[in-house]
């Protein structure tokens, strides 16, 4: 009976350890697998369950490459190399495959499990999809492309035009000249409006951009912007009215940047309207929203760009260059994200877009 004590009470702590290490092991939040010295799975936590796809039940006994699939399976297996390596730790980044053959990236550990004599007894691999993290590099790497790209068009054109009065400065007539001067300076200040929307959309992005927020009266900024576009749209023969504009109660916002918000929409509005057409700036509130509608009847949006709408530098199907939206849709939604809001966008190719701006009557505290 003394011999048989000790022996349960060593049974009760071995039993205790594992549930408590299996309990541990299901509550992390990265994907774990265990496996034994032969690769063969007997630990699948749920946060595998939901990378791969599959379900414990569907793993375990299973060869660890039947069911990851991975790049490095066959060749620098993370596991085979902590087995043959008596549990070293291997730190990578690689590629599985889930059930339903979708690539899916992710970054790895895997070590050796000992025993508590110090046999290697298997192996352990945590996993975390990083697909998030790598389609912002992608992002990241496509806008500073396309950003280098619509930077190189204004400075050709600059660089040109001066070398033109630089190499017949004595032949160009001065009216000719004027033209040149005018053609580098609209060239520089289209460079300008470039960098200027870069670095605003970035501070957004980064949230390094502080809103100034105070009571603002919408319906009073909407009549301002209303008739400074007023004069522009004279210019192309565009009218623009003013629909549902009754008094509409004051919101927490920064004047500022709402005033840009606006400003952008009517102004894409204008780029893309047809001569003597119709762009209409219109109102409704809700309990919980103030709308602001921003209507054209010009070229419209394909259907099929219309999920990248307010993508940095998204140029439409059939646009010609410099005819997109560049930063300006990518700046307006991260300015309206910042005031609580959001911004939806209606269109059919060839009949004209609606631009809807929904502003919470009350900004929440966190906001």
């Amino acid at each position: 009976m003394e011999n048989i004590q000790p022996k349960l009470i060593k049974k009760a702590r071995e039993v205790h350890d594992l549930t408590f290490y299996k309990f541990a092991i299901e509550s992390l939040p990265v994907a774990v697998i265990t496996v034994d010295p032969e690769l063969r799975i007997t630990g699948f936590n749920s946060s595998a369950e939901e990378v791969t796809g599959y379900s414990k039940e569907e793993t375990i006994g299973q060869h660890c490459d039947e069911i990851l699939k991975g790049e490095l399976c066959k060749v620098n297996c993370p596991l085979r190399t902590v087995l043959n390596h008596r549990g070293s730790i291997v730190r990578t980044e690689s590629t599985i495959c889930n059930k339903f053959g979708e690539a899916v990236p992710i970054r790895q550990h895997a070590a050796g499990l000992l025993d508590d004599d110090g046999k290697l007894v298997g192996g352990l691999e945590a996993f975390v999809d990083i697909s998030h993290s790598k389609a912002l590099e992608r992002e990241k790497a496509n806008l500073i492309s396309m950003f280098a790209h619509d930077m190189k068009s204004p400075v050709i054109s600059i660089q040109g035009f001066i070398l033109r009065l630089l190499q017949n400065s004595v032949e160009i007539d001065e009216e000719k000249r004027k033209k040149y001067l005018k053609i580098v300076r609209l060239e520089a200040n289209k460079l300008e409006s470039l960098i200027d929307g870069f670095l605003e959309y970035s501070r957004l992005q980064t949230g390094k951009l502080n809103f100034n927020f105070t009571a603002t009266s919408l319906d009073k900024e909407l009549i301002e912007i209303y008739e400074t576009f007023q004069d522009k749209g004279f210019q192309k023969g565009i009218q623009f009215e003013l629909l549902n504009m009754e008094t509409l109660p004051i919101i927490e916002a920064d004047s500022k940047y709402l005033q840009r918000v606006f400003s952008n929409l009517l102004d894409n509005a204008l780029k893309h309207s047809r001569e003597k057409g119709l762009i209409t700036i219109a109102t409704q509130h809700t309990d919980q929203y103030i709308m602001v509608k921003i209507k054209d009847r010009g070229t419209g949006i394909d259907s099929k760009d219309l999920p990248y709408i307010f993508d940095p530098f998204y140029q439409g199907r059939g646009e010609k260059r410099g005819k997109g939206y560049g930063l300006g849709l990518a700046v307006v939604k991260a300015i309206v994200d910042g005031h609580g809001g959001k911004i939806f966008v209606e269109s059919e190719l060839g009949k004209g877009s609606v631009f809807t701006v929904a502003l919470p009557k009350r900004r929440k505290p966190e906001e």
